[in-house]
């Protein structure tokens, strides 16, 4: 009796997609104080002064806004495409908010929550509030986690300083518009403080947080406090950070109060660790000094996290190296002694600064003095060596407030004071570049991975929106033909010392995500057992072989489970047929890889069970296995009744390969 058995069916190569979809966010989920009973569904919360918050990293956002009533509420996050005619998907995820009442004058009650586990390159939308209450849903994208990146720096909007809260708040959406056009991609929005003129007033809160743009909400702002900003409890409640120390000595004169802002924290964004400092924060209470405290601060984040990153950037707002009116105030010229040093010490690359409402650029700056007595002004790359600092300061975003370069004098060239600088006698000591034309402006920085770049750049020209000018509180210097929005005003690039060796660097790209998949090894052709031969007393015939080798790849990087098994239908030769189940195997790993372990033994159905009438495994490989390539093959053993009649039968070998 001749009998042919199964050959494997299907195209040369089998190739099967691994792990099509990312599961959404794993949340935690953040419970706290200062929740009263919910609204009545008759009395809904007004909810406003959304704005979306820098988290501890990447993959965090922290959502801040306001509400009218004392309720439980949340932020409800989906994926954009999820999003369907407005409506979020069932399985939107929440984070719940806290919060306490709001301290200034209008009352009412802020809230917060922390998005985490954001996936990158990914578009999200969001809104807060309850089910029935929700309010306008807003957009913002995370980007890849790795590699360059810009954000741009915004120097003392102050709301309401020029007396003239809708005009400042229009000039700040405009700086914030033409920004963010001339820069979509930016990742990160940083303060240089004075978000507002009086600390408690919630129309200038409001003015700032966006009755003009909606960037706010869609970028995430970095927030620092000014001294504009300290006397009162709207700053932390409308702007909460994350990582923050809120020790008494982070306040200002050392005194924590009910009525006061405060507070240090840090965020570690792509290759970049910010330290943020409440420079209100000076001499306290108790005679011992807050720029200790402060230094303390930035001492142990960057030992416990600088390593982590490849650049420091410090942001605090009482400039220590500026050009204008607080230049030779006395609190500065005391920091201008107590933080360079340390500053060099630690290793900061570059410090962020506002407070003086104009713009500025300081040599390299090492312990005290210029790192470099031969830096020219203006140069357009600078080489810090070990310990050069550079210092930032940024001109108004808002146009509400400027202030006029002011003229050195002959209190010394180095520490704490304010000379001429030899090189360029109408600047101080340490700046190499200062400007004030009475036009709005702002700073980008460039993230690169062997440099970071500094530009100054308009965002107005003597036009409205520029309220000070508008109003006669400073002449304008800008020509809008030759100065337009968008021009730059300074531009360095800053080249950091990385060792006295030499450092090599490579970029790791992402993978490519791989693919599971099999073949028939070699020419897939008929598996002929040949003719079966009767066995000793006649009981059943019996034939054997060896299955064609299959060859198994894996290049998945998520080294998900996979397996392979098959089963065999019956055989037939025209009408006359035997059941596949007299079909067993025994199968081999024949060349090692990918993680694959021979699948079990299966005996005929002749001697007991099913045989391979049913799905048996061939092999698999586990959770975490090796990448790479294996061939499998099996034994077959075939044992028929003596019953069945004669004839050639073929049967087919059906193969499935799983993977997750």
């Amino acid at each position: 009796m001749r009998s042919n058995t199964p050959r494997a069916l299907g195209p040369v190569r089998h190739r099967v997609v691994a792990g099509a979809t990312a599961a959404f966010l794993g949340m935690a989920v953040a419970f706290g104080s200062g929740l009263g009973s919910p609204a009545s569904a008759a009395d809904p919360a007004t909810l406003s002064a959304i704005i979306l918050g820098v988290g501890a990293n990447e993959s965090q956002r922290i959502v801040t806004w306001y509400s009218s009533a004392d309720a439980a509420q949340q932020v409800q996050l989906a994926p954009t495409a999820q999003i369907a005619n407005g409506e979020f998907p069932a399985d939107a995820v929440t984070f719940a908010a806290t919060g306490s009442a709001n301290i200034a004058t209008s009352g009412g009650f802020n809230r917060h929550a922390t998005l985490t586990g954001l996936q990158e390159n990914t578009a999200y939308s969001y809104r807060v509030g309850t089910a029935g209450n929700w309010s306008p849903t807003y957009a913002f994208k995370t980007q890849d986690f790795e590699g360059d990146y810009d954000f741009l720096f915004y120097g003392d909007p102050q709301i309401g300083a020029s007396g003239d809260l809708t005009e400042d708040g229009v000039g700040w959406a405009d700086t914030l518009n033409v920004s963010l056009a001339a820069n979509p991609n930016a990742e990160l929005l940083v303060s240089g403080g004075d978000q507002v003129d009086s600390a408690n007033n919630e129309a200038q809160w409001n003015s700032f947080l966006g009755s003009g743009s909606d960037k706010l909400r869609q970028y995430p702002w970095a927030a620092t406090i000014g001294n504009h900003d300290v006397g009162g409890k709207a700053y932390e409640q409308h702007l909460f950070t994350p990582n923050t120390d809120r020790s008494a000595l982070y306040y200002q004169n050392g005194t924590q109060t009910a009525t006061t802002s405060g507070g240090d924290y840090y965020y570690i964004y792509k290759d970049v660790l910010f330290i943020d400092l409440n420079s209100n924060s000076y001499v306290a209470a108790n005679g011992s000094g807050g720029d200790e405290a402060h230094l303390g601060f930035v001492s142990d984040v960057i030992k416990n996290h600088g390593s982590e990153a490849k650049y420091t950037v410090l942001v605090y707002h009482h400039a220590i190296y500026s050009p204008a009116d607080h230049a030779k105030d006395g609190d500065n010229k005391v920091r201008r002694v107590d933080f360079p040093t340390a500053f060099s010490n630690l290793g900061v690359d570059l410090v962020l600064q506002g407070h003086d409402h104009s713009y500025s650029r300081s040599y390299l700056i090492k312990n005290g003095a210029k790192a470099d007595p031969s830096e020219q002004p203006g140069q357009p790359d600078v080489y810090p060596g070990p310990g050069g600092v550079l210092y930032v300061t940024a001109n108004s975003a808002s146009g509400s407030k400027y202030y006029d370069i002011t003229k050195p004098d002959s209190s010394g060239t180095s520490g704490a004071g304010n000379g001429a600088d030899p090189l360029n006698p109408s600047n101080y000591w340490y700046n190499s570049v200062e400007n004030q034309e009475h036009v709005r402006s702002y700073v980008k920085v460039e993230v690169r991975s062997d440099k970071l770049v500094v530009e100054d750049v308009r965002s107005g020209t003597c036009a409205a929106p520029n309220a000070a000018v508008e109003r006669g509180n400073s002449p304008c210097a800008n020509t809008p033909e030759g100065q337009p929005v968008g021009s730059i005003v300074d531009h360095v690039a800053v080249h950091p010392y990385v060792a006295d060796g030499q450092q090599i660097q490579v970029n790791v790209p992402t993978a490519a995500p791989g693919e599971f998949g099999w073949t028939i090894d070699g020419y897939n052709g008929l598996v002929d057992l040949g003719t079966a031969a009767e066995q000793q007393g006649g009981d059943y015939f019996e034939a054997t072989g060896k299955i064609n080798p299959i060859a198994v790849s894996d290049t998945r990087r998520t080294l998900a489970p996979w397996s392979i098994s098959a089963s065999v239908g019956d055989f037939k030769d025209a009408d006359k047929t035997f059941s596949g189940k007299y079909l067993g195997w025994t199968p081999k790993v024949m060349t090692a890889g990918a993680g694959a372990d021979a699948g079990d033994t299966v005996v005929s159905g002749y001697d007991k069970g099913d045989g391979l009438s049913v799905s048996r495994g061939l092999a698999a490989g586990a959770q975490g296995h090796a990448r790479g390539t294996a061939k499998l093959g099996a034994d077959l053993d075939l044992k028929i009744p003596t019953d069945v009649a004669k004839g050639s039968y073929r049967g087919t070998l059906t193969i499935t390969a799983l993977s997750s």
